[in-house]
């Protein structure tokens, strides 16, 4: 499942190169396969250092965010149903949301005045095969 979130990034972004992929120690993230799916795309691991406030603190807060805006909010009968609203609050907090540290702008936003400050910037298209 890690892989195949991770592919979906790389399939939706733009650019990849140089970004930090913040991810815990778990087995998935520091697999052989996910790593090498990271470097072919330009894209640093970055594991934190375990046991301080900086190990895995990012996913914790989007986790809790997601469980508590959502999932504790309905009854859930059908897994495809959360599978659906997953997908909608993902593509809700990535695309529309206002993010405070990008000065209450969505991230769509900030990246549509990236490219128009950087129209010579190469877009990269990228095809994953899972």
């Amino acid at each position: 499942m890690p892989l195949q979130a991770l592919n979906q990034a790389i399939v939706c972004a733009q650019e990849t190169t140089g970004l930090i992929h913040h991810l815990d120690h778990g087995s998935q993230y520091v697999s052989i396969v996910y790593n090498e799916r990271l470097a072919e795309h330009g894209i640093t691991a970055s594991t934190g250092t375990v046991g301080d406030s900086y190990d895995n603190a990012l996913a914790e807060n989007v986790n809790g965010s997601y469980k508590n805006e959502l999932i504790h909010r309905r009854s859930w009968t059908d897994v495809v149903d959360v599978e659906i609203a997953t997908f909608e609050w993902v593509s809700w907090w990535n695309e529309s949301r206002l993010h405070q540290s990008l000065g209450y702008r969505t991230p769509a936003e900030v990246e549509e005045e990236f490219w128009t400050g950087n129209p010579n910037h190469e877009r990269m298209e990228i095809k994953v095969n899972a």
